[in-house]
Formats: structure tokens, sequence, C-alpha cells
């Protein structure tokens, strides 16, 4: 499994398509709808995360070996005053902390420009 994290617009799905090797087809796009697990490649993964939050659901996490999970860094800022966009920020945290945990590599994106975190 690889986890892929970086702010908004720098660049993660463009690197997981381009180095990765990852096709369209194989992409779900988690803040569109529904999650899909059978597809290879879960990116914004963190909208997922926050309508887990919302409902006060726990996420369910990738089962693929070869899966490559996208996810908006939400963790920097000033914390929310709003209790289910801190909720959300905690399972965000936690649940992507598990993920790599389970990754054999995690790759920051700032600029277009990979950092390899681990692996």
């Amino acid at each position: 499994m690889e986890l892929i994290i970086g702010g908004a617009y720098q660049g993660k799905l463009t690197y997981a398509k381009t180095v990765l090797g990852i096709p369209e087809s194989e992409v779900c796009d988690c803040g569109a709808g529904d999650i899909d697990l059978s597809r290879r490649c879960l990116y914004h993964y963190e909208q997922y995360l926050y309508r887990c939050a919302e409902r006060d659901e726990a996420p369910v996490l990738p089962t693929r070996p070869d899966a490559v999970v996208i996810a908006d860094d939400v963790s920097c800022g000033v914390v929310p005053m709003d209790s289910v966009v801190r909720a959300w920020r905690e399972l965000c945290g936690r649940t992507l902390t598990a993920i790599a945990l389970q990754s054999e590599t995690v790759t920051r994106l700032y600029c277009g420009i990979p950092k390899r975190l681990k692996g």
C-alpha cells in the first residue's frame, strides 16, 4: 500500500498517475460519493473521512495490498470551533496514521515535488 499526502492542488493525483502508472479507470474519487474499495487508487480520501465524521461512523480502511491512498493534509492551521470539523481533523490524523503504518511507502507532495517519508 502507498499513501500520498500534501496540501490541496499540489499534484498528488498527477504524481500517482505518472509515477505509479495508475490509469483513470482505477481511480475512485471519494469526494464524489461512495468509496469503491475495488479500485486501486482512493483519491480525496479526506473527504470520505469528513462524511464519516458527519455521520459519526467508523471509516473503512483500504484492503487491497497495492492500494494507493491520496489525501489532503488537513492537520495544519487553527483548531476549528465547529465540532464536526474538529472531529474530522482528528479522524483524518488517526486514520492516515494507521494507513501510514500499513503502507510500504508514504510520500508528501509540496509544489509538485515529492518527498519520500517512508520506504
